[in-house]
Order: structure tokens, then sequence, then C-alpha cells
């Protein structure tokens, strides 16, 4: 969850929501995030709402974080109401969840199914750092519940974990995956960045082949974005570090596609690549695709019906808010058909799947014939798709279907 919120509309202290955005709910896929927001040191990249021990002092308790979550579970069944769906995914990210005790995750995911009822074959993933996990505590996790488990690995270079300022080494999470493997997770995924300040092509052919070697049925890559109020930004804005460069980005993006493809994991959205379609990671579709999710936290956001809110931040006003029977919202928005219209060529467009092409407003169908022509998409039935060139330029394409 990004660590600077919006403004917006004033949240109801009950959290109520408009029956309208209610009864769409039903007809949609229903899934929970569940913020963890606690780390044991910070990355010098990341904008995350989270927090170290010394950064929280004495509020917001990890002892007690679980009991507070749950409550927040329990208010979203009471606003829920006769919603009668039962919960498609759940997804624990932060933050590392794997700094709690696995029966802690367990007990929040516990008051999601008693509260909503878990649908057959629900996804339940938690993102791990590979230190913060062992044989036993992936065993644990496995028996309450979860049948996903999500590894940040980044690197497997040790000058680039450096910078990055993680705390592993580089042969940590390929252990933690073979574990993970080990105590019977059908699925598990590696979280990659490339374009870190420092890291040489070779540098990350080698990641690309190290992670290969453990076999995840997915990996995700992504482009180092530069976040202002970093870590890294500063040592950047100080010139200790070059900024990552574009051209470097898209060669870096290109290799990746090439080796995990030769490997068997094809990608269904840009930064994503699974070994079949039962290895995507289904929540994050379902973000994709505008559905329904309740996101359970400090900093977390939700989506209902078209309305969509966002929690307040800090761990202890979290927990005074909940323990005061209030809604943690900090504010929300009513979305209109055109904003959510925009959304989807937003995200859609990132899908193997391709965008339905009327989704397109006029002007966007005028632009479609130049976008063609300039390679960047092909149209597949009744949708457009981006070719490989159109996937390095996602953000391009977007701005011209959006003129």
């Amino acid at each position: 969850m990004p660590s600077t919120l919006p403004e917006g509309e004033v949240a109801p202290r009950d959290g109520a929501l408009p029956d309208a955005a209610v009864r769409e709910a039903a007809g949609r896929p229903l899934g929970f995030y569940l913020h963890v927001p606690f780390c044991a040191s910070r990355c010098g990249y990341c904008d995350f709402n989270t927090y170290t021990a010394k950064e929280l002092g004495g509020g917001g308790s990890q002892a007690s974080y679980a009991e507070t979550a749950v409550d927040e579970v329990r208010m979203a069944r009471r606003v829920l109401g006769d919603l009668d769906r039962p919960v498609d995914t759940v997804f624990f990210g932060g933050g590392t969840p794997t700094l709690l005790p696995a029966a802690d995750l367990g007990k929040m995911l516990a008051a999601v199914r008693d509260e909503f009822g878990l649908a057959p074959g629900a996804e339940v993933t938690t993102e791990a750092n590979p230190e913060s996990v062992d044989p036993a505590y992936l065993e644990a996790l496995l028996e309450v519940g979860f049948t996903r488990v999500s590894f940040g690995m980044q690197s497997a270079s040790s000058h680039v974990l450096r910078i990055l300022d993680r705390q592993h080494t580089p042969g940590r999470a390929l252990q933690a995956v073979k574990e993970a493997t080990a105590a019977g997770f059908e699925h598990v995924n590696l979280d990659l960045i490339y374009g870190t300040p420092g890291e040489s092509l070779d540098d990350w052919r080698a990641s690309l082949e190290s992670a290969l070697s453990a076999q995840p049925d997915h990996v995700s890559a992504y482009a180092l974005i530069i976040e202002d109020g970093t870590q890294l930004a500063r040592r950047i804005r100080r010139g200790e570090l070059p900024m990552p460069d574009d051209d470097d980005l898209a060669d870096k993006y290109v290799l990746a596609d090439e080796l995990l493809s030769a490997e068997g994991l094809r990608w269904y959205e840009v930064s994503n690549w699974a070994r079949s379609t039962a290895a995507r990671c289904r929540h994050n579709e379902l973000y994709w695709r505008g559905d329904t999710w309740w996101g359970i936290g400090p900093g977390a956001h939700s989506h209902v019906g078209g309305v969509r809110w966002w929690n307040v931040k800090h761990p202890s006003a979290y927990a005074e808010r909940i323990n005061a029977g209030e809604s943690p919202a900090h504010a929300r928005e009513t979305l209109d058909e055109e904003t959510r219209r925009v959304e989807r060529v937003l995200l859609e467009v990132r899908l193997s799947a391709g965008l339905p092409l009327d989704v397109l407003d006029e002007p966007g169908r005028a632009a479609l014939d130049q976008v063609m022509a300039d390679g960047l998409v092909v149209v597949s039935g009744d949708r457009l798709v981006l070719t490989d060139r159109g996937r390095l330029l996602a953000d391009a394409v977007v701005r011209d279907l959006l003129p």
C-alpha cells in the first residue's frame, strides 16, 4: 500500500455503503487484502505504508494486530449485510506478513472464512521475505489454509541487494522456494526488480537464471521506480547513484520475457508471467478487472461497486478507530461511469487477454488505427492486445487511447 493517502469524501463512521454498491458486488468476484504493516528494516527503495519497530515507537503493537484486523473483518460483514458471496481470493501483503506468527495469519484468515466463507478452490496468498520463514513456518501456513506464497527475491546479485537495502543473501530466496515446495505449496511466486543503479545486463540475466533454477510457477518482474522521499531517491539526488535508464530498462524487460518464455512461463499481465492459468495470481486479476475487494489494515484500499475508500495510515490510529467500533476509513470516493471506463483502459490494456474494443470511446477508437500502424497493438476478435513492442510502451498506448 502506498505511503501517502489522497483526500476524498468524508467516510461514514459506521462504514455504510450505498445499497446499489452492495448489489453490484453480489455479481462480482470478492477478494480480501490484509495489510500487515511491519518490517524488520526499511528497504531503501520502498514507499509502502510500512513501519519498523523503531518507527512505531510505543504504538501499533504487532502482538495485538491480528485481533484488530479480525475486528475489521467483522465490520466488513456488518457493512456488506446480506451479501451472499463467498470469498474467491485472500492476499496478505505488507510490510512483511511473515513477521507475525503463522497462527496470527491463520487467525485473520479464519475470520474471513467464518464471516464470509471461502469459495471452493479459493486462492490464499501471503507475501514473505525469504529470511522471515523456515520449513516449520511454511508447513504451519499450509496447515492454516494458505495455498500460495510470494517471495521477495528482487535480485541474485549481492551488490544489487545492498543498494536496495535487502537483508537476505542471494541464495536464500531459492532455498525458500524449495522449502515451500517441500512443505506442499503448489503455487510459488518470485518477485524480481530490474534497473537498480549499478545493475548490469549480465547481473539481470544471472538473477533471471537463478530464479528459474528454483522452478517457481510464477515470476513477477518490475522495473525499479524511484519514489520521492525514499533513501534511494535521496542517494540519486545527491549524485551517489545514477537514475535508471529507459533504454536499459527496455533491454532488461526484453531479456526477462525471452528467458521466462523459454522456460514455459507466459506473460498474462505486462509484469507477470505464469507457468499455467492455474498459476496466475487470481487476486491481482481481481484488481485489474475492477472487481470487489475489501482492504483490511492501516492504509489499505477497498473497492465495492464503484465506491473506493482508504484507511487511515498509522497502525495506532487504525487501532484506535477499530477499538472504538468505528470505520478506519480516512476518506472515500464514488467513481462515475467515465472514471471507471478510464480505469478499465489503464488496467485491462496490460493484460494478455486484451481490452474489449467497446470500452473505447469515440476519440479512443479514432486513435486505434494509428496505434495499430505503429505496431503497438493488434485486434483479436473484439479485443485489442499489446504486441511485444507494445508491452514496452504500454503507458504510451494508454495515453493514445485516452486522448
